[in-house]
């Protein structure tokens, strides 16, 4: 009789539901101290804790290692390490489980910050009636730095609100800017949405020079990885009125320390990175999963294969 391929996960609660996996995978689960050992009997790695940087200390280490990689989150830069990258182990990301969620909180931010609604909820909390005027969002401009599903369908969600959108990425094709561009697009948009992958190419991108270059009403909205922004130079944007707001649903360091400066930065809304976690959305995680399971277990190919080297699912 056939052995059972071992699938090896990387906890988090609640765990995933592999349920229709039963009698068809020998399930092992492990914490972060224990996936090293574990790591040489796994013919399959799902890192379901995708907060965890465990897999980048535990890869380069002996043994054999498993043939494919699975991480339930779009980013794979907390488990891409050299030795990984230079495998044939074939990694896989959750691609298409985030895109409407991540627009929407990104057009809520956008509406939240034009309409001034953080300032109106803390007047009715002080019991002020002060009345105000708030800003238009149709006929204003944004550019989407990212032109991943992620990044288009933020794109799209912000089109529907009657805001135009440009979208850059890699490499100019039609319909997307290239990086060249970027620049001049930030000098006129009112709105700049980061929800690129974190490559070397991206990180710290947005920095004292990019935020000298928006516009005094121009509002930022991280939705990428924290780390595509240098922090302090966002600050001191915003101390100096380079920009009028911000909101980052990303961090450099998450969670975000009590005593961080961030929490009291003037125009600056922080979120617990949860743009894209609405209702059910571990179950639309373990579902994605087990049917790249079952093609993997069929040797059909897999869908949503990050290349190793650029960072992400290429393609788009």
């Amino acid at each position: 009789m056939t052995a059972l391929p071992t699938l090896l996960v990387l906890d988090a609660e609640p765990p995933p539901r592999l349920g229709r996996l039963t009698g068809r995978a020998r399930v092992v689960h492990t914490d972060e101290a224990g996936l090293a050992g574990r790591l040489p009997e796994a013919d399959v790695l799902l890192v379901w804790d995708f907060a965890s940087h465990a897999v980048r200390t535990a890869w380069p280490g002996a043994g054999p290692r498993p043939g494919w990689v699975h991480t339930a989150s779009a980013g794979v830069d907390h488990l891409l390490c050299p030795e990984l990258a230079a495998s044939d182990t074939v990694v896989t990301n959750a691609r298409g489980i985030f895109d409407a969620p991540i627009a929407e909180y990104v057009a809520a931010l956008v509406l939240a910050m034009a309409k001034d609604l953080p300032r109106t909820w803390e007047l009715q909390r002080e019991r002020v009636w002060r009345h105000r005027e708030s800003r238009r969002v149709a006929g204003t401009r944004a550019v989407v730095v990212g032109s991943g599903p992620i990044g288009r369908e933020v794109a799209r969600t912000l089109k529907a609100l009657g805001v135009t959108a440009a979208v850059v990425g890699r490499v100019p094709r039609t319909g997307i800017h290239g990086p060249g561009d970027l620049d001049r697009l930030l000098a006129r948009a009112d709105w700049v949405i980061a929800a690129a992958p974190l490559t070397e190419e991206t990180r710290g991108m947005f920095d004292l020079r990019r935020f000298g270059v928006m516009q005094p009403s121009a509002c930022f909205v991280n939705v990428g990885r924290g780390q595509l922004v240098v922090e302090d130079a966002l600050v001191r944007a915003l101390e100096r009125r380079w920009i009028a707001g911000a909101a980052l649903d990303v961090l450099t360091s998450e969670p975000l320390a009590s005593d961080s400066p961030l929490w009291r930065v003037p125009g600056l809304l922080v979120s617990p990175h949860m743009s894209g976690d609405t209702v059910g959305w571990r179950d639309e995680l373990g579902a994605q999963f087990v049917e790249f399971f079952e093609r993997w277990a069929a040797g059909r190919p897999l869908r949503n294969v990050v290349d190793k080297q650029r960072g992400y699912v290429p393609g788009h």
